[in-house]
């Protein structure tokens, strides 16, 4: 067989279903021969007993509904699934709370309503050990680094080759799950404006403390008229846990994998920096709320920390 003849051409979109008569997916198929089936599995019972016409009315809304389910679309999921999630969503409680254990019924003597209880917030992660990794249960750890960027445009084609030969040879390297995730944040600039203005007061020179003041009146105005946003770029590190040792191997090994990206992704400028544990709270606190901004580190209290107030009692 000659190079040529062995080329074979590959989608674009992998996770295409496959087409197994025409442009028919095997599960548009199993839905319209389902329904057809069954169409005339009741045609065939009550056929000698109901007028054409009537079998015809009620099987004609029921078509029609199978084929909606079959080819129809809703945000690029197929119909049917999109009907399943609704009907699941609708089921499921709506009330949760991050109790491991079931809500107990409330007391008899207190005049509860007929609502449905609270039902458990099961979260995939499960708390935070040591050097900042996720425990995620069942499923192992997951380590978590903040990685640099670096201006691809720039480079001339030579070094833009470089960066993508060394890019896959760290994919070519993976011996487990990894995960590069891009996410934007809102930039909070309140502390940066006031530290501007406190030390322009100490400068040494008028005009330096004019431009410092100056750049503090800009930055403000510039945070009220847009909504400034940093992008950050994180590698995770998954690692699943099996046997009595399970999760301290499982550590062991995602800290010595992300070690090992770093050294791979360093050599085109890349730097991974692993995110300590107060910084992992921080992050996984953010993501239930992406659009406020980021709280400060001493409002993120870690598991066990004892929580206070300043005021007095």
């Amino acid at each position: 067989m000659s190079w040529e003849e062995s080329i074979a051409r590959i989608p674009a979109d992998v996770e295409q279903p496959d087409k197994i008569i025409g442009s028919f997916t095997a599960r548009q198929m199993a839905i319209l021969l389902g329904t057809g089936a069954t169409l005339y599995g009741a045609y065939m019972a009550a056929g000698d007993h109901v007028p054409l016409v009537v079998c015809a009315a009620v099987a004609l809304p029921v078509a029609i509904a199978a084929t909606l389910l079959a080819i129809g679309q809703r945000d690029g999921l197929s119909l049917d699934r999109y009907v399943l999630a609704a009907i699941r969503h609708q089921r499921s409680p709506k009330h949760l709370v991050t109790s491991t254990e079931d809500t107990p019924m409330p007391p008899t003597w207190i005049a509860a309503g007929s609502q449905r209880l609270p039902a458990p917030l099961k979260l995939p992660a499960r708390g935070i050990v040591g050097d900042g990794l996720i425990d995620l249960g069942p499923d192992g750890v997951a380590a978590v680094a903040e990685v640099s960027t670096v201006s691809f445009a720039l480079r001339t084609p030579d070094e833009q080759d470089a960066l993508v030969a060394v890019f896959g040879r760290w994919l070519n390297s993976l011996s487990g799950p990894a995960q590069v995730l891009v996410r934007a944040e809102r930039v909070d600039l309140t502390e940066t404006i006031a530290s501007l203005q406190d030390n322009a007061r100490r400068l040494p020179h008028p005009a330096l403390a004019s431009a410092a003041l100056e750049h503090a009146d800009f930055l403000h105005e510039l945070s009220t008229r847009h909504d400034l946003l940093r992008r950050q770029v994180l590698l995770i590190i998954r690692e699943p846990a099996a046997g009595a040792n399970g999760r301290d191997v499982a550590a062991a090994r995602a800290l010595r994998r992300l070690d090992e990206a770093s050294r791979v992704l360093g050599s085109c400028g890349l730097t991974a920096r692993l995110l300590d544990a107060r910084a992992v709270a921080t992050l996984l606190a953010s993501c239930f709320d992406p659009s406020a901004p980021p709280l400060p580190d001493e409002d993120i209290a870690l598991p066990g920390e004892v929580i206070t107030t300043g005021g007095a009692w």
